[in-house]
């Protein structure tokens, strides 16, 4: 499958901010959304009809976005991350699913005798992340084919992956990495001030023996065709 060959050197600060700037800017499109279609009236002259609320509410939310991003990537570049080293041990982890069956462990992947494709994500239901899901799905038989099973990663909820799983309905399930040490353990933790920690969009091949075989970190730049 060609998921399989090996990720080609990235710009991992580069991939961060674009990925930094989608989560911001999920987050205020949300709010402003809300703020903007509510049937309170604004007295500012000028803002009289919900067109020039609506108008006014996104260009305040780019001002902010631009703001925010403008702090953390300027005035406090982020850090190089540290990736695991590949053809050693994956790091191991033990993190509650998406199925609500208690937690799934790197030792439990590795006693089904599959290959694991580890993906890490932003957020559940944002466009991005859902679009990655489906292209996971569209491909499992092929996945299947190969012995290898699919396990996302977020610092989502239990219960925000379980419904993002069953909406997508999804045949593969989500662990849910509160606090994000997983995902710094796999050099796959952003962290925006004000927002807190996410997972980087970054995949992680692990073979059956538990070794970590290959790391994908520009995902973000083609998630239509990540899985493909």
């Amino acid at each position: 499958h060609t998921l399989f060959r090996k990720s080609s050197g990235t710009d991992m600060n580069s991939n961060s901010f674009t990925i930094a700037r989608c989560i911001v800017l999920s987050l205020i499109i949300t709010e402003c959304s809300s703020f903007a279609h509510s049937p309170m009236k604004m007295s500012t002259s000028g803002l009289e009809n919900s067109s020039d609320r609506r108008s006014f509410v996104a260009r305040g939310g780019n001002a902010v976005l631009s703001s925010i991003l403008a702090t953390t990537f300027v005035s406090n570049p982020a850090k190089a991350v540290t990736l695991p080293p590949t053809e050693s041990k994956a790091p191991y982890f033990e993190l509650p699913n998406s199925r609500q069956e208690g937690a799934t462990s790197l030792s439990s992947l590795i006693e089904s005798g599959k290959w694991t494709v580890l993906y890490f994500y932003p957020g559940a239901f944002t466009q991005g992340c859902t679009m990655e899901a489906r292209g996971f799905q569209r491909d499992i038989d092929q996945y299947r084919s190969l012995n290898t099973q699919i396990v996302g990663v977020s610092v989502d909820s239990v219960e925000k992956n379980a419904k993002f799983c069953n909406s997508e309905e999804l045949d593969f399930y989500m662990l849910t990495d509160e606090g994000g040490k997983v995902s710094h353990l796999y050099g796959s933790s952003l962290s925006i001030p004000g927002f807190g920690t996410f997972s980087n969009r970054q995949t992680y091949i692990i073979d059956d023996k538990g070794n970590l075989r290959w790391i994908f970190t520009d995902v973000e730049s083609r998630i239509a065709k990540h899985s493909a």
